[in-house]
């Protein structure tokens, strides 16, 4: 089936939990207790809609219990809707906007909608290495910096108040993003040795913290030198990440207009999670969130913690 909001948005409530079903058991229901593929569906008027009955451990269990819609009162094609915006929109999409295209009736709902929705797209552990040819670069995150009366041209990256993020992206493949404390070396290399194959090859900028980091690789580690407006040199260039960052960027320019510190991680979820799947259609991509909001919570109050 089509998970296009066009589709998803004509379903009923019932038709919206047979499709989360099917996504979530394409071999048939799976208690979330005990693991068992015995159960019984509950009928009758004296049962709520979508409940089972576990044949080894007895307990009874919906499709949600153990996701992320488990305890929501939001209806499951609501979420359902919300998955496929969400996963169709490249620059992303704010919670007032997605407050307004489905009628919720509190921002603070559609706020923490989006980051459970998010939290969904995470990927919590990281399996696996980026091998190949392996890009790696920072970005700051913050918004255009003012130029304040009387002194230079206020700085835009390096320097600044911003939040930087260091970005990995194997180059025609997957990528990895989060934030960091600082940028220096130990920083910088610390993620490249945790997140690469030492199989790889490195290309970054001129940067001198990745001095050295080659020896560890046995692709070496190649450089482009930006200041000098050199942008490929030979099989050497960062532009595959530099797009990962254009979209991240924008993102947040054009859809959140500002993105706390506390936060910035699950938006780089959100972006990581798109770009990773970004060659497969809107609708397989809707179904590989839904998929992985499984064995997943994310209570109100975790995200507002500070």
């Amino acid at each position: 089936m089509s998970l296009t909001l066009t589709t998803v948005s004509k379903l009923t409530e019932d038709e919206a939990r047979a499709t989360f079903e099917r996504i979530r058991w394409p071999n048939g229901p799976v208690c979330p207790h005990c693991g068992s593929v015995e159960a019984t569906k509950l009928e009758g008027k004296a049962h709520r809609v979508g409940l089972y009955k576990c044949k080894g451990c007895e307990d009874q269990f919906t499709a949600t219990i153990n996701t992320i819609l488990e305890d929501s009162h939001l209806p499951i094609c609501t979420w359902l809707m919300a998955f496929a915006i969400l996963c169709s929109a490249k620059k992303g999409i704010s919670a007032l906007q997605l407050q307004r295209q489905l009628g919720l009736g509190s921002y603070r709902t559609a706020w923490h909608l989006c980051h459970r929705i998010r939290h969904a797209m995470s990927k919590e552990p990281l399996v696996g290495m980026l091998k190949g040819t392996v890009e790696v670069d920072e970005a700051y995150i913050g918004g255009k910096p003012r130029r304040e009366h009387g002194k230079p041209k206020a700085k835009r990256g390096r320097g600044t108040k911003k939040v930087p993020i260091v970005a990995l992206v194997e180059r025609g493949g997957n990528v990895r993003a989060r934030k960091v404390d600082r940028v220096d070396g130990k920083t910088l290399k610390t993620a490249i040795r945790k997140n690469v194959d030492r199989s790889s090859t490195i290309m970054t900028d001129e940067f001198r913290v990745y001095h050295g980091i080659g020896k560890e690789f046995a692709g070496g580690h190649y450089t482009v030198n930006h200041s000098q407006g050199e942008y490929v040199n030979g099989d050497a260039s960062t532009n595959e990440v530099e797009s990962y960052f254009a979209l991240l960027k924008r993102g947040v320019v054009g859809s959140f207009h500002h993105v706390s510190k506390q936060h910035l991680d699950r938006y780089c979820d959100e972006f990581s999670f798109r770009w990773n799947h970004r060659q497969i259609s809107d609708s397989e991509r809707t179904a590989e969130a839904i998929k992985s909001a499984e064995g997943k919570r994310l209570m109100y109050r975790d995200p507002i913690k500070k």
